[in-house]
Formats: C-alpha cells, structure tokens, sequence
C-alpha cells in the first residue's frame, strides 16, 4: 500500500492547481511576442493530398501572408496541412499539443510547440491569443472547439470576434437543424445564428476576417 506523508503535497490534489498555474504562465509566455493569430481546427483523420487538406493548407498560407500567426493543435490532418500552409507562406506555425493515452505526435511542420496536460488550458491559450477561430471539418473535437466559441460569444464572456466554418456542403446538415430544430424549438435566437459565419474558399477566410476587423 503507497502511504502519502502529510509534507509531501506533491502528491495530493491540491499539486494540481500549481501544475495547472505553470501550463498557463508558460503559455502566457510562449505568446507575449508572437503578434496577431488564428486558431484552426479540423479533423486529425483527414488524409493528406484529400480535398479537405488541400483547402486547410491554402487557407493556413493565404492568412500567414497576411501576417496572422497559424495555431494548431500540432497533430496530423487538417492540423498537419494548416501548420505545412504557414511554413510554405513563411510564417509563424504554431502547435498546441495534448497529452493522450494514444500520444499525439507533433507533426513537422511546427515550428513553436507548446504541450499540455489539461483540455481546458489549452482551450483558453486557443481562444485568447486568436483574432479568428476558422473551423474546417471534423469530428467531436472540432465541434467542442466551435461550440465553445460561439457559446462564450453568445453569453458575452468574451468579445465577438470571427469564427469562421469552411465548407457548407459539409456543415450543411449541422446547419439545417440549427435552424429547423434548435431555432424552431427557441433554444437559441436568430441573432445567434450570425454569430459564425460560412464560407467555401480559402479566400473568402481571409475576406471574413477583414471585413470583421475594417470598420474597428
């Protein structure tokens, strides 16, 4: 039987609360001078060369060369093609690894990596040093990130700003209940709806975040 003696707090609960404080000043750190940047999201499944990878990578490149910094969750697919989209463009390429009982490798084409423990810290390195969210497709992990956002958009614990999903044809039946079930039922009103908005080409990314920040 292991005994834990009273002074060695290491390895209580409470030593939790210090491993979380360092993963938030490390981030805090990591980010004091990287600039303006989007956070991207998309499935690790996608496979490379796939029309899906294509779209993120030109998406990545086409908003390094407007000088925004490209986050990541550092893994592979949707991931791998953003962080490769920043590299070619010669901009910052940025991974926010998870620590997994599967172990996600970093891919190669991070140039800043960070790693963590925690879901929740990492979420909020994500949201607070973004200018845009830009959501391509995925899976439960996708979904939890953009409906995060909107949620704290919706409920005014931070300030709007543009979260962007990519490709209609896929996010077209998410969007159909919204508006025929979850609208219809009143459980969120239509101006929640404007809340994200939908686009099909990597250029209209980039013209949605413009057009969001121009008249600021």
């Amino acid at each position: 039987m292991k005994r834990i003696f009273k002074d060695d707090f290491t390895q209580e609960e409470t030593w939790r609360v210090f491993r979380i404080m360092s993963e938030f000043i490390d981030g805090f750190e990591a980010f004091s001078q990287v600039g303006e940047a989007v956070s991207i999201f998309g499935s690790s499944r996608t496979k490379r060369g796939s029309e899906y990878y294509k779209l993120a990578e030109e998406t990545a490149y086409l908003l390094s060369k407007e000088g925004y910094a490209i986050i990541t969750g550092s893994g592979p697919g949707i991931m791998e093609a953003a962080n490769k989209g920043a590299r070619r463009a010669k901009g910052k390429s940025i991974g926010l690894n998870i620590q997994l009982p599967s172990e996600q490798k970093p891919n190669k084409y991070v140039d800043m990596l960070l790693n963590f423990r925690y879901f929740f810290v990492r979420k909020v390195i994500f949201v607070k040093y973004a200018k845009a969210f830009v959501i391509l497709p995925g899976g439960y992990g996708t979904l939890d990130e953009f409906t995060e956002a909107i949620n704290l958009i919706q409920t005014e614990r931070i300030g709007k700003f543009p979260v962007v999903l990519v490709s209609s044809q896929y996010w077209k039946g998410m969007l159909d209940w919204l508006r025929a079930v979850v609208l219809k039922k009143g459980n969120i009103s239509k101006e929640d709806l404007d809340i994200f908005t939908v686009v099909d080409k990597p250029k209209d990314v980039v013209l949605a975040i413009k057009r969001f920040y121009e008249p600021r």
